[in-house]
């Protein structure tokens, strides 16, 4: 008979502690809106979640979702849920990132949350965010944001009537309700952040 090293309930207090050292929280944060007013994550406290999307105005990928993110704010509004887009792409190297682009995007494409610019990279680095777009559903606690899912929208970025996966919605009633999502994480697919 193999002599274990562990007893079931230190194993138990192993995989707790492995799944607590996973959980991310997010400080806050204040970056500008595309009218040049200040928004800060902690203003959002009161929400039941906090979707922050990163994405861009070039990005094929981003420009495909746009509908989709529209359509799942004003499904989600009046339930608590506040989104947020987050444009952290260098415009020194895409000038079409700029805050005046953005502000254009929002006029012409019916984009009715904040939409603010992360000139530095500082907050993408917060939530290590690579792609355009990655979405991040957040759960305020009082000054806490913790991050509940990251990654996909859904599992067809560019062929929206084929989506079998919505990963974003389903994150988002499963915060709504109480629980955790049951995919706490997917890889996000699109234009990575410049």
């Amino acid at each position: 008979m193999m002599n274990n090293r562990y007893t079931l309930p230190a194993i138990f207090l192993i995989l707790i502690a492995g799944s607590v050292a996973k959980t991310q929280t997010i400080d806050n944060f204040t970056l500008k809106n595309t009218s040049g007013a200040d928004v800060s994550l902690s203003s959002f406290a009161t929400k039941k979640a906090v979707v922050v999307i990163f994405s861009g105005n070039h990005c094929v990928y981003s420009k495909k979702y746009l509908d989709r993110i529209n359509a799942l704010e004003a499904g989600h509004s009046a339930k608590g849920v506040q989104f947020i887009m987050i444009n952290s792409n260098d415009e020194a190297l895409s000038p079409q990132e700029s805050l005046a682009d953005m502000k254009i995007l929002v006029e012409t494409s019916g984009v009715k949350f904040p939409y603010l610019k992360d000139g530095d990279k500082a907050v993408a680095k917060k939530f290590s965010a690579e792609k355009n777009p990655e979405a991040f559903v957040l759960k305020p606690s009082g000054a806490t944001f913790t991050v509940t899912y990251r990654g996909l929208i859904d599992d067809n970025p560019l062929v929206p009537d084929r989506v079998q996966n919505n990963y974003l919605e389903q994150a988002i009633a499963a915060v709504l309700g109480g629980q955790s999502p049951a995919n706490a994480k997917t890889d996000a697919v699109g234009c990575a952040i410049k």
